[in-house]
């Protein structure tokens, strides 16, 4: 990842670059993302630290000693241990151990999930997991595909599956006003919410906003959110009162 602000043109980059893959231009720093291996070098020796690399391996071993160095604000807080992304339980092998380690340590385990995966993977994990939450986006299945790729049957039913085990659940529902805002979508959304076992479940809805544009400039690429926008006011107040009038309590 790139930060124009913060380089100072030194160059060092393009000097150790082993594959000439960076240039130094008016506008900054240039990298041919065809030739670049993402050896992390040019990261290396930025005095600046305006290259970076984002992300880094870890083993559970390593993972733990980090996570066993914020104890002191879990206990205080009554907090834990959330395991996001990305999506989580594409990895269920490394989740599942570094969930049981945690287990062990009494330390609160929270997953945030789509739920677009197998359902084996999904129960298996939950059996080690205290808090899931739990994304819902679109009812309708081809307005799903359309924005996110996908159909929603799977992540639906999984949902369903996932309530029945009694597990702690909490429905976040990022909002795009022009997107799954509208009156029809929440509707939907409430009466399915509200048909699933064990306790009412609670809301959180989580409007639009536009902080990935700058995670995408920083990869040299451009975040295209076309008329995208956040719900207004009146829209959250509507919203949850939708839920409220089927049993939720939904807020923002």
């Amino acid at each position: 990842m790139y930060t124009r602000g913060k380089c100072i043109s030194c160059g060092e980059c393009v000097k150790i670059c082993p594959l000439e893959a960076c240039e130094l231009t008016p506008d900054g720093i240039v990298t041919e993302t065809d030739i670049c291996s993402a050896c992390g070098m040019c990261a290396d020796v930025c005095p600046a630290k305006a290259t970076e690399m984002s992300g880094h391996y870890e083993t559970v071993t390593d993972l733990m000693k980090i996570i066993e160095s914020e104890r002191p604000f879990f206990d205080q807080s009554g907090g834990g241990v959330t395991f996001s992304g990305g999506e989580p339980l594409l990895y269920p092998e490394f989740l599942s151990e570094i969930l049981e380690t945690c287990g062990k340590l009494r330390i609160h385990r929270t997953i945030d999930t789509s739920g677009l995966v197998p359902i084996q993977k999904l129960l298996e994990i939950a059996k080690q997991t205290d808090l899931f939450l739990y994304d819902l986006k679109l009812m309708d299945s081809k307005k799903h595909r359309q924005w996110t790729g996908a159909g929603n049957k799977q992540i639906l039913q999984n949902l369903e599956k996932l309530a029945e085990t009694g597990a702690d659940i909490q429905i976040r529902i990022p909002l795009i006003r022009e997107v799954n805002a509208h009156e029809q979508n929440i509707e939907a959304t409430a009466a399915f919410v509200a048909a699933l076992s064990g306790p009412p479940k609670e809301i959180r809805l989580l409007p639009f906003h536009d902080v990935a544009s700058g995670k995408f400039a920083k990869l040299g690429e451009h975040c295209e959110s076309g008329s995208m926008t956040a719900p207004e006011e009146a829209d959250l107040v509507r919203i949850i009162d939708q839920f409220a009038a089927h049993g939720l309590m939904a807020s923002s």
